[in-house]
This record gives structure tokens, C-alpha cells and sequence, in this order.
């Protein structure tokens, strides 16, 4: 049923808006267009594509272009799987993670190693490389330097879905007003029947087939019971103190649904941040999405799935959307124009670059991170790029949030070039 849903609401997109077909599947770009509408003097773009008897990597500026061949597919992924295991774990052996890191530097990044120099790398990745964190991969060392150097040491990063999608980003958003306000939270959903903020007994006969879905979605990629994130609230509270309440709006608890972010003033905010989990179904994309309340205060179940479908049809000004969710940022190839799913249903809905998390991060590192996030943007004015490049190597610094797991789940898609505009 929702897959039949999503593709008769693509169809009809597709008819009425040729910017879908844009964002979605772009024309390529030539090289001219690539050095003379995406790239300016200080960043370095990485274009990758996996084959099966060799990979290749094409390292662009904006007046220079370099191909180099790489291993085959099925070595990257080996490795890469491997690299990935040690970020993702929070008690990783630091020897290893050095190890794993640096063998993936030789083979996807040593090859273009004389052309990074300080640049800002926007990667444009492929296959299994849009899984790991490339900020996480560590530079060669010397012997009077830490074993372990990220790349984020060095570089700002970004990642883009395509450079054509940036382009169109670009076009799309260039003679658009300013949204008048700041920042819209979306938080601490009700996800459980059994929520302490729940007074009423719940009414058991409303689960509706949304509901059913929803649920069928997430044994698909074996996500179980949805758990209250506590810690989303810290840091939304966190974000909101930072601004006056006039800037600001939030929808906690049951007002963190669905119809809130359909229906709400969204459009009105440049940055729009939803601290609750993202459900990324891989085996099929299309049933993607954000968990938002799935009670109301009478104990009704409600359908609480924000589905991509729903992505696509918003109708959003913001700079900028976070997703301070579980496992937002990965989807299926479709062909080998990179990531689908949620990142390109917001910046179809209008957004030119999105936040999102490429594993489960623990939600007081998430809390971490994005207050930090917030404060280098919003009080310091750095663009969301250089934030986030700023807020990974304070952790990095810090003991306790030193190893990547922590840190490195966060990666930028799309526009680099400003910030949230004032």
C-alpha cells in the first residue's frame, strides 16, 4: 500500500513540477559547468564511482580535472566495512581504528593526496562510500604528530548527492525571500502507549494501517520497539536559549506530530530541526522516514510516520534541516546518481542542505554535538560547513568524546558556498 501511495505521488510531482525530475534524476553537468557554477578557488571536488573490475576517482578544481584508477569494488567494500565497524564503536582499540583508517586513506584518497592541501573536499560518493564518514579517515602522520589525524584536521567537508543537484539548488533558491524567522524544533515525540506523559488509558482499537506500516517498515531493517530519546528535549532547550522566543517555535510531546509539520508555518523558519528517530528502511527507500508522535492526549493512536512521500510534498524556505536522528543518512543507489531518501526529499521540499546522522548515535553525544553545532553557528555566524567542522574537533579534543563514534556519525549534504542567512 505505501509503496503503491509513494509512486502514484511521484507521478503526479512529476507532472506538475520539473524540479523533481531535476533534483531527483539530474542531467549531469559538463566539466565547464562543474568548474564554472559549482566550484570556486579553495575547494577540491571528489567524484567516485565503483566498478567491478576497477573503481575510479575524479579529483576536479576549477581549472583543473585528474582521473585515477582505484581497486575494485569489491576490495573498497571490504574495507570500508571494516573502517566502518571501528567508528561505529564507542569503545574501539585506538590502534585499530588508526589501522583501518589508514588503509583507506591509501586506497581511496592517497591517490589525490598532492591536490587536498587546505582545500574544503566536497565528495560526491558512490555505493558503500556513502556509509562512512570520510571526516573520520585519518591523514599520514609524522612521527612527532598523533597516530590518529582526521581528515577534518585539515579540511572542511561536505557531501553532495550530485554536483547537478547542487546546481539546481542553487538556481532554485537563489531569488528566494528569507524566511522571516530562525529556528522550528520538532522534539521528544510520544512514541509508546505506555509514555509516562500519557494520563489516559489508550484507546487499543484506533491502531489505523499507517500504524501498521510504520511498524512493518521498521522489522524490515530490524528496528524494534521505538524508545523515548531523553535527551532530545536537553537538546532542544539547549538550541532554543540561544535565541529569543520570537525567533523561535517548538512542537514537544503529542504537538511534535505529523499534522504539526504538514500543516504548521514551517516555510515561515530558516532552519528547521527535528530531534526525534529517522527510520531508514534500505531494502526499500521509499518507506523512509521520520517518527513523530504516535499518540494524542485522549490515548488515540495516531499515524505518526512523516513517510518520504510526505518529505516531498513540503513546502519549506529553510537554509538549512537537521536531522538529529538514528541512521537518516543512508538510501539505495538508483543509478549511481547517489544518495536517495530523505536528503533529496528536503531539498526537493526547498532546502538547500541538509544534516544527517549515517549511524545510531547515543542521544547525550547527539545532544553534545548539536549544542555545540548551534552555538558556532547561530552566536559565532559560522557557515553550517565550518560549525560542524568546529564542533567535531572540540569533541575530538575532549577525552571523552574523542573517538568517532561520537563525533563522526554528523555529515553536511549540499550548498557550502554560505550560511543560514540573517
Amino acid at each position: 500500500y505505501l509503496l503503491r501511495k509513494y509512486q502514484e505521488v511521484q507521478a503526479k510531482i512529476r507532472k506538475q513540477s520539473p524540479s523533481y525530475a531535476a533534483i531527483t534524476q539530474p542531467q549531469p553537468l559538463t566539466l565547464k559547468q562543474i568548474q564554472t557554477q559549482i566550484l570556486d578557488d579553495d575547494t577540491l571536488l571528489l567524484q567516485y564511482a565503483l566498478g567491478k573490475k576497477r573503481s575510479f576517482l575524479w579529483a576536479v578544481t576549477k581549472n583543473s580535472i585528474t582521473s585515477h584508477q582505484l581497486p575494485p569494488k569489491t576490495l573498497i567494500e571490504k574495507i570500508v566495512k571494516e573502517f566502518r565497524l571501528t567508528v561505529t564503536d564507542r569503545r574501539v582499540d585506538p590502534s585499530f581504528l588508526v589501522e583501518t583508517s589508514k588503509s583507506l586513506y591509501q586506497i581511496i584518497l592517497a591517490p589525490v593526496a598532492s591536490q587536498l592541501k587546505d582545500r574544503r573536499l566536497a565528495i560526491v560518493s558512490d555505493g558503500i562510500l556513502h556509509y562512512i564518514p570520510f571526516a573520520a579517515i585519518s591523514l599520514p602522520t609524522t612521527s612527532s604528530e598523533a597516530n590518529y589525524l582526521p581528515l577534518i584536521s585539515k579540511h572542511e567537508i561536505v557531501n553532495l548527492p550530485s554536483a547537478s543537484t547542487l546546481s539546481i539548488l542553487r538556481r532554485d533558491t537563489q531569488q528566494r525571500k528569507t524566511a522571516p524567522k530562525t529556528i522550528a524544533i520538532i522534539a521528544d515525540p510520544i512514541f509508546s502507549p505506555d509514555d509516562t506523559r500519557l494520563e489516559t488509558a489508550v484507546s487499543t482499537h484506533s491502531e489505523n494501517w499507517e500504524q501498521y506500516n510504520l511498524n512493518s517498515a521498521a522489522r524490515q531493517i530490524d528496528v524494534g520497539i521505538w524508545q523515548r530519546l531523553p535527551y532530545t528535549r536537553t537538546e532542544a532547550e539547549a538550541i532554543l536559549a540561544l535565541l529569543p522566543n520570537s525567533e523561535t517555535i517548538s512542537h514537544f510531546d503529542f504537538a511534535a506530530n505529523r499534522t504539526q509539520v504538514i500543516n504548521s508555518q514551517l516555510n515561515q523558519y530558516r532552519i528547521i530541526h527535528f530531534a526525534t528517530h529517522g527510520l531508514l528502511n534500505s531494502i526499500n527507500p521509499e518507506l523512509s522516514g521520520i517518527v513523530l508522535s504516535m499518540v494524542d492526549p485522549q490515548g488515540n493512536l495516531l499515524n505518526g510516520f512523516l513517510r518520504l512521500h510526505d518529505v516531498f510534498n513540503l513546502d519549506f524556505s529553510a537554509d538549512l534541516v537537521v536531522l538529529s536522528a538514528c541512521q537518516t543518512g543512508l538510501g539505495k543507489q538508483i543509478r549511481g546518481e547517489g544518495l536517495v531518501g530523505l536528503t533529496r526529499g528536503f531539498m526537493y521540499a526547498g532546502t538547500p542542505r541538509v544534516l544527517v546522522s549515517l549511524w545510531n548515535i547515543d542521544d547525550a553525544a547527539t545532544s553534545e554535538i548539536m549544542s555545540r553545532f548551534y552555538r558556532l553557528m547561530l552566536k559565532e555566524k559560522l557557515s553550517p560547513t565550518e560549525a560542524l567542522r568546529k564542533a567535531q574537533l572540540e569533541m575530538v579534543s575532549e577525552t571523552s568524546w574523542k573517538a568517532p563514534y561520537y563525533w563522526a556519525a554528523f555529515t553536511l549534504q549540499g550548498e557550502w558556498s554560505e550560511g543560514v542567512r540573517e
